[in-house]
């Protein structure tokens, strides 16, 4: 969702141990780019929704939102205040199908290996690295401070 400037948008990483998915990404202001499954709010679509319904088109997996390592707010490249909203989740169902438009790759990775990218093979990289940094530090909190709804089955 994007008014005045500003775009909110949810992430996720979708945990399996102590490997992430990272997603290859094909878009015009990311060409390959890595990021975590992610997308825009769209209007009056619940942020908890949302996030599962980005991990479900750019993935084909079914998660479980299982925490959150916080909101960022930032400036993008394309010179957008951005409003980040990030989960971490677990795989439910589906089977992995990357929308080959906009995604043209994927990677289970250990977590400790994003921080060796380049900067300029991440997407918002400086974000990516505050994320990452939370995920090794445990500093994740609970689902709840949304609030205890699931996501909708899409």
């Amino acid at each position: 969702m994007t008014q005045n400037g500003i775009v909110v948008v949810v992430s996720v990483s979708i945990m399996n141990g102590d490997e992430v998915l990272l997603i290859k990404e094909n878009k015009l202001l990311a060409i390959n780019k890595w990021n975590f499954p992610s997308g825009r709010i769209e209007y009056k679509e619940d942020i908890l929704d949302a996030a599962c319904r980005e991990v479900k088109e750019e993935t084909g997996f079914d998660v479980k939102l299982t925490g959150t390592t916080g909101i960022y707010n930032f400036i993008s490249s394309s010179n957008d205040q951005v409003i980040l909203f990030h989960f971490t989740g677990e795989i439910t169902g589906g089977s992995l199908k990357i929308e080959e438009d906009e995604i043209i790759d994927s990677r289970w990775i250990k977590v400790t290996e994003i921080m060796h990218f380049d900067n300029n093979e991440l997407r918002e990289a400086r974000v990516i690295r505050r994320i990452v940094d939370r995920l090794l530090n445990q500093k994740v909190h609970s689902i709840t401070v949304f609030n205890n709804q699931l996501c909708k089955r899409i």
